[in-house]
């Protein structure tokens, strides 16, 4: 598959990066920040440069055109409200808007736990984060796109486990990150696994047959 990555320098796209290409798929890493050039070149992924608040609908298009699938995990990353909605927010909206443009029709989010931090203090940058997320899962749903989105509970640098809860509601939990990484690589490949919501958290089910899993259910 040649796959687009978008957010591909981050912590969770980094990961997914390496596999994918491991696996022999063709990867093109978008990032804003210059400095995540050698990051993505190491993982064997194609560095290119994009911005989804700067970047247009067409200039996002021409990137995507040839691929097969993108995978949207780019965030703000707590630099504000304002660039929690232009890049979480209306920077989903452009990058599904593209991908239909583009022909690309398979898109997999990265989104957010909706159970995330409660039971604590939650700020006002929090609430409106949460708030854009559930907005931009909920535009997604409504393209036209072999869409996946994938909620992961509270992330952990900790190496992986290869084993995963998933299901379209589980309950709340830490989840490291190269299981996500792993749990994307494997359910992208399954083109049967669409228009569904996962969440994810650690488990004792083998990622590979959590995807069998969900295909069943």
């Amino acid at each position: 598959m040649k796959i687009f990555q978008i957010g591909a320098g981050g912590g969770v796209g980094r990961r997914l990066a390496g596999l994918l290409v491991g696996r022999g798929d063709s990867v093109t890493g978008m990032h804003r920040n210059p400095a995540q050039t050698e990051t993505i070149s190491a993982t064997g992924a194609t560095p290119v440069i994009g911005d989804l608040i700067e970047d247009s609908v067409e200039e996002l298009t021409r990137k995507m055109r040839g691929h097969d699938a993108v995978v949207f995990s780019a965030g703000a990353h707590g630099t504000g409200v304002d660039k929690t909605t232009l890049i979480d927010g209306k920077g989903l909206e452009k990058a599904a808007d593209a991908a239909a443009a583009a022909g690309v029709q398979r898109f997999v989010l990265v989104s957010a736990f909706p159970d995330a931090a409660r039971g604590g203090p939650i700020s006002e940058g929090f609430e409106h984060y949460m708030k854009v997320k559930k907005t931009a899962d909920v535009y997604l749903t409504r393209t036209s796109l072999d869409w996946l989105i994938v909620r992961p509970g509270l992330l952990s640098d900790e190496p992986g486990t290869g084993k995963v809860t998933a299901g379209p509601a589980i309950e709340y939990g830490t989840v490291h990150r190269d299981d996500v990484a792993a749990f994307i690589d494997a359910a992208i490949h399954e083109a049967r696994l669409n228009h569904e919501i996962v969440e994810l958290t650690g488990g004792e089910t083998p990622i590979e047959e959590a995807v069998r899993h969900l295909l069943r259910q």
